[in-house]
């Protein structure tokens, strides 16, 4: 991997030039290289809002967009079939680290290069993605930060019989090529039993299959909808949030943006923290650490959003208890 000549350390100073290049003082220093992957648009609000937060996390560690690093970034515009091109791209440019978030863009990350380091801003459980053996010792050339997304079913069943305690048929929006969402759907059905819930699976893996998923919802007439969040389902935000509320389907989540789409509630890991978070990954890497040595990161910051526009649309009642306890209630 290309190393720069000038370092910029976490306090913000700058190492002098090796002794092989002191007389070339009017030389430019080479910046360190960060290609970043996106599934979203680059006009996407809650991708640049995110990709800010990455940039403000480098700043906090005295690392400057233009003095130490340039950004190298490809958005695939939701079409994930452009993934494994553009992670190519940057592979042959090449770049210093691939940063990318979501299951599909980092495995076609890995696809472009095993040897340029990779830093997820997040993914839902890297081992039973297949992406890394182990959280402690990564090996291989990615790491960064896990959102533990199976970790939270039973909280989303708990907030579902919170807000509906009434709710006894629930239909399940998920990708079931995705392996960390089968792990995902198997301790959400294990929980909603525990629960009295009777769970309807319903699939989607594909673009095109999101659309027939929705009468399949509506078929099924559940009391509610849960949606596990990957790259397919994420990518499809817009779609699937205005699905629910237009039908009446109260939807609960993982991710903020599925409650800012017109879903009912959700609970998990916070985005914009996750991605703070793993700046502080290429960091380290621009001062020389080798992926495969830096342990996985699991989340540390969670929040709860309640949508109560639409909780009053669909006439769900919200009692003042919960929204006490919300992080967000959208008005």
């Amino acid at each position: 991997m290309r190393r720069r000549k000038f370092i910029t350390l976490l306090g913000g100073a700058v190492v002098a030039p090796l002794a092989a290049h002191a007389q070339q003082a009017t030389k430019l220093p080479m910046l360190f290289r960060i290609g970043y992957l996106d599934a979203a648009a680059a006009s996407d609000a809650t991708g640049r809002n995110l990709r800010r937060q990455f940039l403000l996390g480098l700043r906090d560690l005295g690392a400057i967009e233009g003095r130490d690093f340039q950004m190298e970034d490809r958005n695939a515009d939701r079409k994930l079939d452009r993934l494994p091109t553009l992670a190519s791209e940057l592979a042959h440019l090449p770049v210093d680290v691939i940063v990318a978030g979501g299951d599909v863009p980092i495995k076609a990350a890995i696809q472009a290069s095993n040897k340029i380091p990779i830093v997820m801003t997040v993914s839902a459980d890297p081992i039973r993605s297949g992406i890394v053996a182990s959280l402690a010792r990564p090996g291989g050339n990615v790491t960064g930060m896990s959102a533990l997304a199976s970790e939270m079913a039973s909280k989303r069943v708990e907030l579902l019989k919170e807000v509906m305690p009434r709710a006894s048929r629930v239909a399940v929006l998920w990708n079931s090529d995705n392996q960390s969402k089968v792990e995902d759907w198997n301790e959400t059905r294990a929980v909603a039993k525990t629960a009295g819930l009777t769970l309807v699976s319903v699939v989607a893996r594909t673009a095109e299959e999101i659309e027939p998923a929705f009468g399949s919802i509506l078929r099924e007439r559940p009391d509610a909808l849960i949606t596990l969040t990957e790259t397919l389902t994420l990518a499809h935000v817009e779609q699937i949030g205005h699905f629910a509320v237009s039908n009446r389907v109260p939807m609960f989540a993982e991710l903020r943006e599925f409650a800012v789409a017109g879903g009912l509630a959700s609970y998990g890991a916070s985005r914009p923290d996750l991605w703070r978070e793993a700046a502080g990954y290429v960091v380290k890497i621009m001062h020389g650490a080798r992926p495969a040595d830096l342990p996985i990161q699991q989340p540390v910051k969670f929040e709860m959003v309640i949508n109560l526009k639409t909780a009053k649309a669909i006439s769900i009642d919200i009692s003042p208890l919960l929204l006490s306890r919300a992080d967000e209630v959208i008005e």
